[in-house]
């Protein structure tokens, strides 16, 4: 196996695992309220979603590429819809007592709804399309093998961080009150409403002013 390959894989990985958007706040947010085991669960679907945008770029799907960025303004008005209205679901949820038990919830729904969210969202297309010309080790390699070992270069990495991240988070768990836990529930969910208003907003300017 390509050891540097996959370390650099990993080191992108991170690079797009560790930033805090709407998508993180959800995964967070979620191994606060339901438990850590949820929080990763929902990790991984990003994790997930990463390294389909990373085989992606690698193997030069430019039908699946071009076919996604071509119509990347409807796919990230249609996020923006989803976070809005998950937003806005979130702030107005009643948690439960924290001493109760762990959401039931099956771990397969957290991981594939936060899949579906994150390949809403081209833009992790377009962070490959322009970061990975800076990893020249990378782009002439296209091999099968090769590319498995980016690509799980890549998810080991975004999945350590969530692993770790919601991880720590769910070890607390046990010390925020259900009061701590509404006041999560309305700054997590209004924040990511606030994320899809303004990106909505812009794209609207960009389309009524001919810049999308």
């Amino acid at each position: 196996m390509d050891t540097g390959l996959f370390v650099t894989g990993m080191i992108i990985g991170l690079m797009l695992a560790i930033p805090v958007g709407p998508i993180a706040l959800m995964c967070i947010r979620r191994a606060i309220a339901d438990g850590r085991f949820h929080g990763i669960a929902s990790g991984l679907g990003v994790a997930t979603a990463d390294s389909f945008y990373a085989a992606v770029t690698v193997l030069g799907l430019t039908a699946i590429s071009g076919l996604i960025l071509s119509n990347q303004t409807i796919f990230r008005i249609l996020a923006c819809f989803v976070l809005i209205l998950i937003g806005l679901k979130i702030c107005i949820t009643i948690p439960a007592e924290v001493c109760a038990n762990i959401s039931k919830e099956p771990y397969l729904k957290d991981y594939v709804s936060m899949l579906a969210i994150a390949i809403a969202n081209p833009l992790t297309l377009i962070f490959f399309a322009t970061i990975l010309p800076g990893f020249g080790i990378v782009l002439p390699v296209i091999s099968p093998v090769s590319t498995l070992v980016f690509v799980a270069g890549i998810f080991c990495g975004s999945a350590a961080w969530w692993i770790l991240l919601c991880g720590s988070l769910g070890s607390v768990r046990s010390c925020i009150s259900t009061k701590h836990l509404r006041l999560i529930n309305r700054i997590s969910g209004i924040v990511i409403a606030c994320f899809g208003i303004i990106v909505l907003i812009y794209l609207s300017f960009s389309l009524l002013t001919g810049s999308a």
